[in-house]
């Protein structure tokens, strides 16, 4: 009797020239000590690239390697599936081919899921290999979570839900699609659908025509899917009460509340505010992933978040400053605590105490003591910066300043020998005097302590997978105070919308700042309450590129466009 015996993986890849033969003895003996897969190993250890071990186990298990590099999911054949399957069972479906459906999976030996994935589907099927990465690529841009959602949007045209509380939520697509209830199915999916499309807050509005969902992806709102029946914005509410500990009876007054989920073995905090409308409730959900910043910020550093290398080497100047306050101003989600924390990365030695009181601690930074506000509990900015002081600090971040109190603490502490990060809401460098001024802090302390403002923005880039050359007419530039002499050689661009960027032409955000470093003269022009115009023109001659400067050198290096500068910055006249 013959029987068949598989090549072993190794002996692929050294054949193919993937893998040196000296290296594989070496992996071998790691694989053997660590219990992990041959392949894991190598991996791990940079020897072999995830399409090589791929391609390696295709010819292994007599498969065909399927490369899914631009490749989008059809919809057809996705409506013929159960929504929960390709998540379940982790596949693609490529196509059809007579009665067999063709599949992409990444791993090829788990042949019982393959198994029950035939008699799940009632298909036989033709199976391919692809990497892990692609394999995910795919899942994630592709309509999975979307036609959970749709199919879940439909029942709701079939029945009213009560509601349940089931305690700690586990968020998966198995978890959403063994609910029984299309509340929770909604609001599970909802959830999935927006941190797969990069969001960072979720609208819920009751208007005439019925709940509208929303999600805000890169400062910019848009509907998540079509109107729901306005009969279930009560349901809705209620399941979001119940997820964030909030009062189910109380419909006359706002409330604020938060709740966690794991999603891959990775918690993630939302925060809830719901608030009394014309029509109902609305609720905004905003999320917070602690564990990870972004997958394209590998390390928080200036550099990431798109400044300027003429103003960074400026911000890095002013954040190695001995003592004094470096603080941060701009409206809410405008990056100002994304660039306090790559500030403090950037500074952070261990050899100096770094204590931060934030509300909430967004990302978990190494190696610096976080402190969050608790105000239920009596910790506020004022009482944990006072605290805060007693633990011998060298710098110090203060997430926000709100009141006088944590203004006046702020100050002293800055003219006591510690450096101080902070952020205040305010247009421009120049309100920012103002606003303290206007929480009754001395104008001579506070522009002694101070060492620089910088104002923030945050600008939407071109996305690069649909960036195409537009010429604009000589009307579009004046209505944006562009001299069509200026920029004769300047080629702009613009997203022309694809699935990439959701069809906006947009995907990320680059930061634009305006950095006011307050020289003697500065300081002395302040006290004297000098005119706006005389503050402007001492600022540039020290140094100061306003941020519609800053915004129109991202759309002249084609990153933006002249519509979304004009929608964070004024047109100056």
């Amino acid at each position: 009797m013959q029987t068949f015996k598989r090549k072993k993986i190794g002996e692929i890849l050294v054949d193919r020239g993937d893998l040196n033969s000296s290296d594989l003895a070496v992996v071998l003996d790691l694989a053997k000590t660590s219990g992990e897969r041959f392949g894991k190993v190598c991996l791990k250890n940079s020897l072999i690239t995830e399409e090589a071990l791929a391609q390696a186990l295709a010819e292994q298990f007599g498969m065909e390697y399927a490369d899914l590099k631009g490749f989008k999911m059809d919809e057809a054949i996705l409506d013929s599936l159960p929504p929960e399957a390709i998540y379940r069972y982790h596949f693609v479906p490529l196509g059809q081919q007579d009665n067999f459906l063709i599949i992409a999976i990444d791993d090829p030996s788990d042949v019982i899921k393959l198994d029950e994935l035939e008699i799940f589907l009632d298909l036989p099927l033709i199976v391919k290999l692809t990497t892990e990465s692609a394999l995910e690529s795919v899942l994630q841009k592709g309509e999975g979570t979307t036609r959970v959602l749709k199919g879940v949007s439909e029942d709701f045209m079939l029945q009213i839900v009560k509601e349940t509380d089931k305690g700690e939520e586990i968020l998966s697509v198995e978890n959403i699609s063994s609910d029984t209830s299309p509340i929770i199915k909604l609001m599970n999916s909802t959830l999935m659908d927006a941190l797969t499309k990069r969001a960072s807050d979720i609208h819920i509005e009751t208007m005439p025509e019925g709940v509208i969902v929303k999600y805000r992806v890169d400062g910019v709102l848009y509907r998540a899917m079509d109107p729901i029946d306005q009969h279930f914005q009560a349901p809705i509410i209620s399941r979001l009460k119940v997820m964030s500990e909030l009062d189910i009876s109380e419909r006359r007054i706002p409330q604020d509340g938060r709740f966690k989920v794991r999603l891959n073995e990775k918690s993630i905090d939302f925060r809830v505010s719901i608030m009394p409308s014309a029509f109902g409730e609305d609720a905004v959900i905003r999320i917070l992933d602690k564990e990870s910043i972004s997958t394209n910020i590998k390390k928080l550093t200036l550099e990431a978040l798109g400044i300027n290398p003429r103003e960074i080497k400026r911000i890095r100047k002013a954040i190695r400053e001995p003592y004094g306050m470096f603080l941060v101003t701009g409206p809410t989600g405008s990056g100002k605590t994304t660039t306090l924390y790559a500030s403090l990365t950037e500074i952070h030695t261990g050899e100096e105490k770094i204590i931060t009181i934030e509300d909430p601690v967004e990302y978990l930074l190494h190696g610096i003591v976080q402190i969050p506000v608790n105000e239920k509990k009596g910790l506020t900015f004022a009482r944990g910066l006072r605290s805060i002081l007693r633990h011998d600090p060298d710098k110090i971040m203060v997430g926000e300043i709100r009141d006088p109190e944590t203004a006046q603490i702020a100050v002293q502490s800055a003219l006591t020998g510690h450096l101080v990060f902070t952020t205040v809401h305010a247009n421009n460098i120049f309100d920012v005097i103002g606003r303290f001024i206007h929480m009754g802090i001395d104008p001579y302390n506070f522009v002694s302590c101070l060492n620089s403002v910088l104002a923030q923005r945050l600008v939407r880039k071109i996305c690069e997978k649909c960036k195409q050359p537009v010429v604009h007419s000589v009307e579009t530039l004046a209505e944006s105070n562009v001299n069509p002499d200026k920029c004769a050689n300047v080629t702009f661009y613009e997203g022309t919308g694809c699935d990439d960027c959701n069809g906006t032409g947009y995907r990320g955000r680059s930061a634009i700042v305006e950095l006011l470093y307050l020289t003697d003269e500065i300081r002395e022009l302040i006290i004297a309450k000098a005119p706006i115009a005389q503050l402007k023109k001492a600022a540039r001659a020290g140094g100061t590129i306003f941020l519609r400067e800053a915004a129109l050198e991202k759309v002249f290096a084609g990153e933006s466009t002249l519509r979304e500068i004009n929608r964070v910055t004024f047109v100056e006249t």
